[in-house]
């Protein structure tokens, strides 16, 4: 179901062709690097906090770790993630297949610096056996990301 949210999503910006449906679990960084045959810094993570204006999400590289100074100097707030069971009502996919396309509208998503240093990326794609493979400029685009933050550590 949330595959098809997606490619339902990427089919209006043509991209839709790059889904890629996985036989193994791409529900953990690790996971999909091995299933989609790639590195897990090239994993393009959609991280998820609460803020005192709501919910955000942060697409950051799969190498890339929350700096909680970085984040509270950017959002003005502690870092503050989503609890698992809880995302899906906020964002609208569940854990493991969260991704920055087609989400709860007034979401904002912002991506972290940590994925410029790449041509090829591969974020989720609605589930845990799914990925989509783009340019960091398609993610950005298909993301409708609103601005580049630097709120990562352990990437450089």
């Amino acid at each position: 179901m949330s595959v098809e949210k997606v490619r339902t999503y990427l089919e209006t910006l043509r991209l839709d062709d790059r889904i890629i449906i996985l036989e193994k679990s791409s529900a953990t960084v690790d996971e999909a690097a091995v299933a989609v045959g790639c590195e897990g810094k090239q994993i393009a993570k959609t991280l998820t906090f609460l803020t005192d204006n709501g919910a955000i999400a942060i697409v950051a590289a799969g190498d890339a770790k929350i700096d909680n100074k970085k984040y509270k100097a950017c959002f003005h707030t502690k870092a503050r993630m989503i609890p698992g069971d809880e995302v899906e009502g906020y964002i609208g996919y569940a854990p493991g297949g969260v991704c920055p396309f087609a989400i709860v509208e007034g979401v904002p998503v912002y991506m972290d610096i940590s994925l410029q240093r790449f041509a090829i990326v591969y974020p989720a794609a609605g589930d845990d056996h799914s990925a989509v493979r783009l340019t960091v400029d398609e993610l950005w685009q298909a993301a409708k990301a609103v601005d580049w933050v630097d709120v990562c550590k352990n990437w450089e």
